[in-house]
């Protein structure tokens, strides 16, 4: 039997601001990993990543089943390093196709937190649209109509490892405090479609000041947003691609704003956000 699959899986930014491993949104680029029985170990990559077990669409797929008869083939037009979910999409692409081949009827978002470590990049990439992750479990909504996002893809990468050290064991109550405040805000903006609401949101004081050493072009970027006629801007999960929101009345002007403030450092792409989750594709 040459059991086959096509998984395709989007993109995604986590925290969005205030909800550092909580909230999280799929966005409209796509990595499909094709999952074919051959009898044999392959990968099949242009990418710039591992071809054997260290890869992560491996790893995904070995957490659920022994991949030594499979062959992966992986095409993406996510940025690898730039905070934009291609570990959770790669991860939940191989758990979903070894759960679809066998049948195993997996909980794939548990296995996915698992190896990820935190449930937001991978419940945005398994289920689309905006997610809130909390307990053990997700309640999703759908982009409000009138929002858009561009990104901004510096040429430059930051490691999240590196992004993750940066933050503090302990922080200040009232930055705990205005973080909860903001996240809340942004919820409610999101859930009744007030690009106001949402724009007011948008405040962290959790996570990303404390890593703007690490891309002080992308944070000072996020500090503009709002001059150059957004409704705010994020740091994309751990950064360094900035998630810039707008309505889409105004998207066209800003991004050229943004073009100009970007030139020479970072590429500028209008990348929807989508309530399309991972697909999958019997071959």
């Amino acid at each position: 039997m040459h059991r086959r699959r096509l998984v395709r899986v989007p993109a995604s930014s986590a925290n969005l601001g205030p909800g550092f491993d909580v909230l999280g949104a799929a966005l409209d680029l796509h990595m499909e990993v094709e999952v074919q029985e051959t009898g044999r170990f392959a990968v099949h990559t242009d990418l710039a990543i591992a071809r054997d077990r260290r890869n992560l669409c491996v790893r995904g797929f070995a957490a659920l089943h022994e991949p030594d008869r499979f062959e992966f083939t992986i095409r993406s037009d996510i940025p690898l390093s730039g905070g934009l979910g291609t570990s959770a999409a790669a991860i939940v692409a191989g758990l979903v196709a070894a759960d679809s081949i066998f049948e195993l009827g997996a909980d794939v978002l548990a296995e996915a937190t698992r190896i990820e470590g935190h449930p937001d990049n991978a419940a945005a990439a398994l289920l689309g649209g905006f997610v809130l992750c909390t307990d053990g479990r997700v309640e999703r909504f759908l982009p409000p109509p009138a929002l858009e996002a561009l990104l901004v893809v510096p040429e430059q990468p930051v490691r999240t490892a590196k992004a993750r050290q940066a933050l503090p064991s302990r922080i200040p109550l009232s930055d705990a405090v205005f973080n909860v405040a903001h996240a809340s805000l942004l919820v409610l903006g999101l859930a009744r479609g007030d690009l106001g609401l949402i724009g007011r949101g948008l405040g962290d004081r959790l996570h990303q000041p404390r890593r703007a050493h690490l891309y002080p072009r992308s944070w000072e970027l996020v500090q503009q947003a709002r001059s150059l006629g957004a409704l705010g801007a994020t740091i994309s999960g751990a950064g360094p691609t900035v998630l810039v929101w707008c309505d889409f009345e105004s998207t066209g002007g800003v991004m050229a704003r943004l073009r100009e403030a970007a030139d020479g450092w970072a590429e500028v792409l209008r990348v929807p956000f989508t309530e399309a989750g991972t697909e999958i594709r019997t071959l």
